[in-house]
């Protein structure tokens, strides 16, 4: 599990791990990590041309400290300063060989991108866009100090003139600004150095789950299991325009490893869900009636379903009921005109919205997506899995996490459908952790449509397809050797 804090908790903790160490060690473990990660993109020091972009605060004196170390080792190192850096960090880049200030170089192996820090807020100042502007007329690769100047580092929010880094050096945990919004575009690869912050830290304000963390999940069963040991799941969904929503959220669940697929809906949608899957347990009903396709351990509700009255009955049955319930598509429409379906629920709730589908419960998501979850979440006291590239899943308190495996691939029909119907398996299985189930869903879904697409585009068939894949790359990346 990989964690991220926010800008008020790592000064908290810079503070106080300064405040036990010698004056300048943290900033001279920044710079050294630093330097390292420099050589690694360049393949070597000695003989290349660096570009430092250098601002007036702390990321500044760690970009001048970084180059003082290039130097030594044979880089020719050169800083173009927006404002007046810090001094002994200047100095000690003019000690080492390098220069600060004069015209910019024309070309450069590497530049480095200190103008801003983690408490800058909105765009880049005048005088740093032309510093800005001046790296980009080289070519070269960008690294960024601690994140790409001009992007929020709570946020990831871009309001102006920013950074756009082919790798970001993050030094004592990750920022939430590198994981979601404009801020994961623009960060490139991340490497994070490790200050020694960790013991000093609070619990994380957000997440991202890595394989280990999901193969757990859905480990192996063994011998000593049976179907409903696995989790029942129900699913209602699809209508008589719509069936493919319903035959591909079924599907997902059977791929997800669910020990049970109950199908309830209508007749044209059972008769194309009993055709293709032959192992699901099928019911025709509608509205209210759709409950008595049997028990189950969660329900998914909302694919292809309509948001007609017959419909709305549908949904008010499942969420009435005292299991877990996945809510998506227009099960989310049918919600957020009757918000108290889910403000009256005992058992664990979560909600699969994309932007216009939160829209619809009366807020924007805004640059804050993190923010964004979280708010909706304490407000319906659901679970909010938030659809994007960056898929975020915030409970009603606790940290949120940030998937790190979508993809653009995904944004294609159907997608949706099948990351309801893998929730939904995994709600079942985890019922005492949505945070997990949902969470565990997204990453697995973004494997899937990384895998099906293969650098290209990809079909919720072809997903659905590779759950499988998905679940053993999570294995087998815990395997030992």
């Amino acid at each position: 599990m990989l964690a991220a804090h926010a800008v008020a908790s790592v000064r908290a903790a810079e503070r106080e791990l300064m405040a036990a160490l010698p004056p300048g060690a943290l900033m001279a473990r920044a710079a050294t990590g630093l330097a390292h990660a420099c050589v690694d993109e360049l393949g070597g020091a000695y003989g290349r041309d660096v570009l430092l972009l250098v601002g007036t605060g702390d990321n500044g004196a760690d970009a001048l400290w970084a180059g003082a170390q290039l130097a030594r080792r044979g880089a020719r190192v050169t800083a173009l300063c927006s404002g007046t850096p810090v001094a002994d960090a200047a100095a000690a880049l003019r000690a080492a060989g390098g220069r600060v200030g004069g015209p910019p170089p024309r070309t450069a192996d590497l530049v480095v991108d200190g103008l801003t820090g983690i408490g800058g807020r909105g765009g880049l100042r005048p005088e740093a866009v032309a510093v800005w502007q001046a790296g980009l007329l080289t070519g070269a690769p960008v690294v960024a100090v601690d994140l790409p100047s001009g992007v929020d580092a709570d946020t990831g929010a871009v309001t102006g003139s920013a950074v756009h880094a082919d790798a970001t050096v993050c030094f004592g945990t990750l920022k939430p600004g590198l994981l979601v919004g404009e801020g994961r575009r623009r960060a490139g690869r991340v490497r994070l150095v490790d200050l020694g912050l960790g013991p000093v830290l609070p619990p994380p304000d957000v997440e991202v789950l890595e394989a280990g963390d999901v193969a757990t999940g859905v480990a192996d069963d063994g011998q000593d299991t049976d179907k409903y040991r696995r989790g029942v799941v129900g699913v209602v969904a699809g209508s008589e325009r719509y069936t493919g929503a319903a035959v591909l959220a079924v599907g997902a669940a059977l791929a997800a490893g669910a020990g049970m697929v109950r199908f309830a809906g209508h007749p044209h949608a059972a008769a194309q869900v009993r055709a293709r899957w032959p192992e699901a347990v099928v019911t025709e009903a509608t509205g209210a009636d759709v409950t008595a396709a049997g028990r189950v351990q969660a329900w998914v509700v909302g694919p292809g379903l309509g948001t007609d009255d017959v419909a709305a009955a549908a949904v008010e049955a499942v969420l009435a009921g005292g299991v877990p319930v996945l809510v998506d598509a227009d099960a989310l429409t049918v919600c957020a005109a009757r918000p108290h379906l889910l403000r009256d629920r005992a058992a664990a709730t979560v909600l699969t919205p994309h932007d216009r589908e939160y829209a619809r419960f009366g807020r924007e998501v805004g640059d804050d997506r993190v923010g964004a979850a979280r708010a909706l979440a304490g407000d319906l006291g659901a679970h909010v899995l938030l659809k994007g590239v960056a898929t975020v899943v915030a409970g009603p308190d606790g940290p949120a996490r940030v998937n790190a495996t979508g993809t653009p691939a995904l944004a294609t029909a159907g997608s949706g459908d099948v990351l309801a119907g893998g929730a939904g398996a995994l709600l079942a299985l985890l019922d005492d952790e949505p945070l997990l189930a949902a969470s565990s869903a997204a990453h697995l879904h973004g494997l899937a449509g990384s895998l099906s697409a293969a650098g290209a585009s990809t079909t919720a068939e072809r997903v659905l397809a590779a759950w499988p894949d998905a679940v053993r790359a999570v294995r087998a990346a815990t395997l030992p050797g």
